[in-house]
């Protein structure tokens, strides 16, 4: 007998998003995108380790200073698009990666501003995702209670949606809040993969973040 549906659906391939429209204004620097990371501009470096750990596409949605960002970062192995509208939310952005990858592929989103974004971790997302569920980084950060093992573990960044729930997704998208709101709705739908032991997951929002740039 040929391949069943779920089969058909775990051989599907993943195209990465990359949100990295916004102005970064609470930093106060620029567009995060643009943030110095080991030599090259950090949306660079996000875009790289999608694509080293297993996307078949990256799009990178840029907003902000979008023309200095193209002609800044090497980004000529991607396929980048504006968010016109990035003032409104990261929801915006969220809507032009769903709709520029294949409709077929799952679909994993990543921030601009996580440096701690390992291929290692790309790679253990779609290793671990199942049919018809999202599939979430999880991270147990410094800041939670307990130690080690025994810290909370909090869902984060990369997001992997499978393929056949990306317009249930979409449907709920607004304003700043991406899939937030379906995964707030659908929690039976989530599964959480401890990614720890790559990095703490946090993203570089404030000035006293920038040492994760280091």
């Amino acid at each position: 007998m040929g391949n069943t549906g779920a089969d058909n659906a775990q051989e599907r391939q993943a195209t990465g998003i990359v949100l990295a429209a916004g102005a970064g204004t609470r930093l106060g620097l620029g567009p995060k995108a643009l943030l110095p990371y080991r030599g090259r501009p950090l949306v660079e470096a996000i875009a790289a380790r999608m694509l080293d750990g297993g996307c078949r596409e990256v799009v990178v949605v840029l907003g902000a200073g979008a023309p200095d960002v193209a002609a800044t970062a090497g980004l000529d192995r991607y396929r980048v698009i504006v968010n016109q509208d990035w003032r409104t939310g990261m929801g915006g952005s969220f809507l032009l990666g769903h709709q520029a990858a294949d409709p077929g592929d799952h679909l994993l989103v990543a921030l601009v501003d996580q440096p701690g974004l390992t291929p290692a971790t790309v790679q253990r997302l779609l290793a671990r995702h199942r049919p018809r569920r999202i599939t979430a980084a999880a991270y147990r950060r410094p800041d939670s209670l307990g130690e080690g093992s025994n810290a909370e573990l909090r869902r984060g960044h990369p997001l992997l949606i499978d393929a056949s729930l990306r317009d249930a997704v979409c449907a709920t998208v607004s304003g700043d809040a991406g899939a937030r709101r379906f995964l707030q709705a659908h929690p039976e739908l989530v599964d959480e993969v401890d990614c720890s032991d790559q990095s703490t997951g946090e993203d570089v929002d404030t000035p006293d973040q920038l040492g994760l740039l280091s």
